[in-house]
């Protein structure tokens, strides 16, 4: 298997060549083909590595199909059994979206269709808990890493579109959090060092892709938690929980699951793509702010005076008045122009990053899961189906497997070879025998299996209908 290895990393003219070159310049865009594990993410004693493996599946499969690779004539049945593996597994993920769809229906904001189910509180609750676990296994299927709520806070410091933010993770019943190529880019920006006249570059650190999943905690839960968290009476937590929910989107309900996918997303700014987040100004605003407002209005203060001692007439008063007013609508001006600039700030950052929302996430999400499952297979196959193996030699293959993606295409990736070998037993492409030996179909042999699941598929399609709720007549209201 080593010897395998070896011979798919030496170059290669041709497409995976291509692939080669194309993963290279990637890197130097941006260091996105070496993923970088993001600070204070990684638990100690952990792989900082990720899972992700950022190449396609196109271009793996002209790098493992090459035929000096593959006894003679194989070579091309690889590619033909990888092709019709990507294809069934490509149809599972479809399989579990569908129950997804159907599982998300009651907690999705943006449905067009007619309610035609009522379901229970208790049956809401246990939706609302498999929709979230559905979530996150799709999130690790697609090799997203969970980021800890505790964790948000302490990576999110010295925002670099210079905005403080604050979020309150408390006021939310469901929170998730998972990223994927933990990477950064070059950027430019002026240091006080060079009195601010010339750019230096730097390394930015971000989520390549960020998604976030959250659900609102129910009025009176919130209301119940302020009134033991400050001690007061019901009226006044009522209010407190009013105004704070004041500043979401209107149509913003606890009765909905949201679900958002981002790209390039700083850590330091982690916190902007919530919908609770509020814009603080940083401590240079506030001295700003007590500066120029200070020496202005004392300005002013100082000549209404000297006006009221030389003509103490009502025109006068008036004028001193108008004259004072004036200097303080503008520092006022001054004090919402600074803010609505940091919200504008916020705004357009969020347009230009976001992806997908709530269903289309779960499609996206199924997509990635989807290629990523075949991406690791592939490479299982490609050293299984060529000599012999055993369980003892699992940790040996998946060294070799790595070793293989960083010498063919630069990065360095946690493989994840439990998982591929799972499906690929279930699949029945691969067998364990009683001493533990791996007996692989060939390819010709492999693409037949893959054929024969086809087959059977519709003749075992479950039922999607829902197990909870009850129907009702659409046209009036549930009982």
């Amino acid at each position: 298997m080593a010897a395998f290895l070896a011979r798919t990393a030496s170059p290669a003219r041709g497409p995976g060549a291509t692939a080669s070159a194309a993963a290279k310049q990637a890197a130097g865009k941006g260091k996105a083909a070496a993923a970088a594990p993001a600070g204070g993410l990684v638990p100690d004693g952990a792989d900082p590595r990720e899972k992700f493996l950022p190449l396609t599946r196109n271009a793996l499969i002209d790098r493992l199909t090459a035929q000096n690779l593959w006894p003679a004539g194989q070579g091309a049945e690889a590619r033909r059994f990888f092709r019709y593996l990507d294809f069934w597994r490509q149809q599972s993920y479809v399989a579990r979206l569908q129950d997804l769809e159907v599982t998300y229906e009651p907690f999705s904001p943006d449905s067009d269709l007619l309610i035609t189910r009522k379901f229970t509180g208790e049956e809401r609750m246990a939706m609302q808990k498999t929709l979230v676990a559905q979530v996150r296994a799709l999130l690790v299927n697609a090799n997203f890493t969970e980021i800890p709520p505790s964790q948000v806070e302490l990576i999110a410091a010295g925002s670099f579109y210079g905005l403080d933010l604050k979020c309150d993770l408390s006021v939310f019943d469901e929170v998730a959090v998972f990223y994927r190529g933990s990477s950064s880019r070059t950027e430019t920006r002026r240091n006080a060092r060079r009195l601010y006249l010339r750019k230096e570059e730097f390394d930015l650190p971000i989520f390549r892709r960020l998604c976030v999943l959250f659900k609102l905690k129910p009025f009176d839960v919130r209301v119940a938690e302020v009134m033991a968290e400050q001690k007061c009476e019901r009226r006044k937590a009522e209010r407190f929980v009013r105004k704070l929910r004041q500043s979401l989107p209107p149509g913003t309900s606890s009765d909905f699951i949201y679900m958002k996918l981002f790209k390039n997303i700083p850590h330091t700014d982690l916190e902007m793509v919530f919908p609770n987040t509020s814009v603080r100004f940083r401590f240079r605003d506030k001295v700003k702010f007590g500066v120029t407002a200070g020496s202005g209005l004392g300005m002013g203060v100082a000549t209404a005076v000297s006006k009221l001692a030389i003509a103490a007439t009502p025109v006068g008063l008036a004028g001193s008045a108008v004259a004072f007013g004036g200097v303080a609508a503008r520092q006022v001006a001054n004090f919402v122009g600074q803010k609505n600039k940091y919200m504008m700030t916020l705004a357009q950052n969020l347009y230009f990053h976001a992806m997908a929302d709530n269903r289309g996430v779960l499609t996206l999400l199924a997509d990635r899961a989807a290629e990523e499952d075949v991406k690791e297979e592939m490479l299982l196959y490609s050293v299984l189906a060529k000599q012999p193996a055993t369980v003892r030699d699992l940790d040996e293959i998946d060294a070799a497997i790595e070793r293989y993606l960083k010498a063919t295409y630069g990065f360095d990736a946690n493989f994840d070879i439990d998982d591929a070998l799972k499906r690929l037993l279930a699949d029945g492409i691969v067998t364990q025998a009683a001493d533990g030996t791996l007996v692989t179909l060939p390819p010709a042999e492999a693409a037949l299996r893959i054929d024969a699941l086809w087959d059977a598929y519709l003749d075992n399609l479950p039922d999607t209908a829902p197990p909870e709720g009850r129907e009702f007549d659409a046209r009036l209201p549930p009982a």
